[in-house]
This record gives C-alpha cells, structure tokens and sequence, in this order.
C-alpha cells in the first residue's frame, strides 16, 4: 500500500525499533510507496509513520533491495557532499563514505537472516543516508 510521507521532525528524530519478520508488511508498503515516487531512489520506514527499522533503495540498476536492521560496521573514503530528502525541504552538507561495510536482515521463506555486504558509490550513499533514519539522525 503506498503510504504519506511523514514530516514530523520531532517523529523522525526517534530511533527506530528493531524489526522483525513481523514487519513484512511494512517492508512492502516501503516498496510500494517508493515505486510511486519520481526521481526518489530510498525509503526509510519512519518516513511512512513506521519507527521500525525498515529500509528500501534502489540499486544503479534501478531494482529495488529491502533491509531490516541495517547496521554500518566499516565506513572507508570519507567526501563530503549535499544531500536531499524526501522528508525535509533543504538540502544538506553531509559527510559519506565510498565505500561502506553492512549488516542487515533479509527475509528469507518468512523468517530474517543475517547478511554482510559490501557497497560502493552511490548505493553506499543511499544506505548510509537510510541509516542515519533508523537511528534518527536528519541529514
């Protein structure tokens, strides 16, 4: 189901419980609402009024990926940069890295299993930006 935008600030601001496999429906009205945005490449559940920890993005291919719990364990080739989103009217100087080291949740015939991945460029960008909803940081 596609979802409003939330614009709480003071809603964005709290961190994000973990999620669980019960969440399945939060990560599909995530895909759901990002697919009905032009030019919006992630989605962080809390920008749908779901303090889960419950991200979507699409990749360079434009195919869309699902996390639940994403947690940065490796940040290499810090840059700065300007970033929008889909929740605040500004945009902002942020810092990021090139290329990033990830833990997350899949879900898997129904149940979440742990992954570890690699990301570089702009999909380490979009990641690390999901990241900082989760834990309730606006850029």
């Amino acid at each position: 189901m596609i979802r409003p935008i939330m614009t709480n600030r003071m809603f964005l601001s709290l961190p994000s419980s973990a999620a669980t496999a019960a969440d399945a429906q939060t990560a599909q009205d995530l895909l759901d609402t990002l697919a009905s945005l032009d030019e919006a490449a992630c989605l962080a559940a809390n920008q749908i009024g779901v303090a889960k920890a419950v991200v979507v993005y699409h990749d360079e291919d434009e195919q869309p990926h699902v996390m639940y719990n994403p947690v940065l364990k490796q940040a290499l080739g810090a840059y700065k940069t300007v970033e929008g989103c889909l929740t605040l009217e500004a945009e902002s100087k942020v810092t990021r890295y090139e290329r990033v080291k990830v833990v997350y949740d899949e879900l898997v015939d129904g149940a979440l299993v742990s992954r570890k991945r690699d990301f570089t460029g702009w999909t380490a960008e979009l990641i690390q930006h999901m990241i900082d909803h989760c834990k309730g940081k606006l850029v």
